[in-house]
């Protein structure tokens, strides 16, 4: 297939291009990028009045599968990332099983063959994300495991996280961090505030996070691994990354962009579905969320896609789970509030989801240019979405953002020189 995108404004945060393009695209891989480019051959993508970005990388999405295929599966959950823009996603592992064999990790890759766009699968630090035992790195790297992770439970054992740290500077992978002291947490609901105190629920210490960011910080000083701490929610967390990167710690993170555009407050309005691990925090946190990506403490936004059948998410706040879907949303919400609210240029913002989270990752994608993989992302950023129950195509619907009115339309993602997007 050979595709011609023209009238599009090139945005390549790799080369720091900001610049109109055509972009001609054959056998998988971008062969020309150049002005007024005619080939007749070619099937036209107008990308007139949008913006053409690398295709879009999310290092942090749950896809369920195995164990909860009613709720998503990884090619269901791979379309809902195409829609979204996405070409590349990295799939957590704490599903039923967990993914922590080689055998299961052959798996995810199996079943995402029959998928639109690449999958990554990261698999447990620990056997059953126990945080006891570690689990066999190079037989889950030499399957396909791209990094490691107990997702959605920390490794509460020093000397556990420390050998796991020291097997990611032997195998040149991160170890991705659930930050979460859950002596501190405990059964809390919300962040620890004055809007739970005013609820009368349970909070969450913004400490709970800074602990244990903090210990594997010194962790990683000890043992020269690779630490990536996943969804920064704290204004302190956010203190001690930039300490450590000052000192030349092998640390780095990534937010979602719940937390650059919601507060606690959302907790009054949306309960349960604003229900998330960690908690939205305050209006100090969110600015310095944004503040963090502008300067570049946080290298990535990831979405931290979490979806939860509607009878499930919609108990009463204490029993619901964790978690919100994120991938439909994140494009919008990059758009509004940091590019058009925040003054972010298209490069600061789409850095975050295309070069850098590829360089952690050690992925090489995450860029367009000549010979490269065509992986590419037309964008209309000032065409507005209502996010309603028509605009998610995901099984699930649990978000506190349905009803809001965003900038930003995905018009075509490209995966491997191929449009999985709009859909065939």
């Amino acid at each position: 297939m050979k595709l011609l995108i023209k009238y599009g404004r090139l945005i390549d945060p790799a080369s720091k291009t900001d610049e109109e393009f055509d972009i001609l695209i054959a056998d998988g891989k971008v062969m020309r990028i150049d002005k007024n480019i005619t080939k007749d051959d070619a099937q036209l993508i107008n990308a007139k009045d949008c913006i053409v970005v690398p295709g879009l990388v999310d290092m942090h999405v749950h896809f369920r599968e195995p164990g909860r295929e009613d709720i998503e599966t990884i090619t269901g959950g791979c379309k809902v990332a195409a829609k979204s823009g996405y070409t590349s996603v990295c799939t957590m592992p704490n599903t039923n099983p967990v993914i922590d064999n080689q055998a299961l990790v052959r798996y995810i890759k199996k079943q995402a063959e029959s998928g639109p766009i690449n999958v990554y699968p990261v698999a447990a630090i620990t056997k059953g994300s126990l945080g006891q035992e570690l689990t066999e790195m190079g037989e889950l790297i030499e399957g396909g495991a791209i990094a490691f992770s107990d997702d959605g439970k920390p490794v509460m054992n020093s000397t556990t996280m420390r050998r796991a740290l020291e097997y990611s500077r032997m195998f040149n992978v991160p170890i991705i961090t659930h930050a979460e002291d859950i002596t501190l947490s405990g059964d809390g609901i919300m962040n620890e505030g004055n809007n739970s105190i005013f609820l009368g629920l349970k909070g969450i210490p913004r400490e709970a996070e800074e602990i244990m960011i903090a210990r594997d910080v010194l962790l990683t000083r000890l043992t020269k691994g690779r630490l990536h701490v996943a969804h920064v929610s704290s204004k302190g967390s956010l203190e001690i990354i930039a300490m450590a990167k000052r000192d030349t710690i092998q640390v780095t993170c990534e937010t979602a962009p719940h937390y650059f555009s919601l507060t606690d407050d959302a907790i009054a309005e949306h309960l349960s579905m604003a229900k998330m691990n960690p908690p939205l925090r305050t209006e100090e946190d969110r600015k310095a969320i944004i503040e963090g990506l502008r300067n570049g403490v946080i290298e990535v936004i990831a979405t931290d896609h979490a979806p939860h059948l509607h009878n499930e998410k919609m108990q009463e706040i204490a029993f619901a789970p964790f978690g919100i879907i994120g991938l439909e949303t994140a494009v919008p919400l990059i758009i509004t509030v940091l590019v058009k609210e925040n003054g972010f240029s298209f490069i600061q913002a789409f850095e975050k989801v295309t070069t850098n989270p590829c360089k952690i990752l050690g992925i090489d994608r995450g860029y367009i240019k000549e010979g490269a993989v065509a992986d590419i992302t037309v964008i209309n950023p000032d065409k507005k979405i209502t996010v309603s129950e028509d605009f998610i195509i995901s099984r699930c619907k649990n978000t506190p953002f349905m009803g809001r009115e965003l900038f930003g339309k995905v018009e075509y993602t490209i995966c491997n020189g191929e449009i999985v997007y709009p859909f065939n």
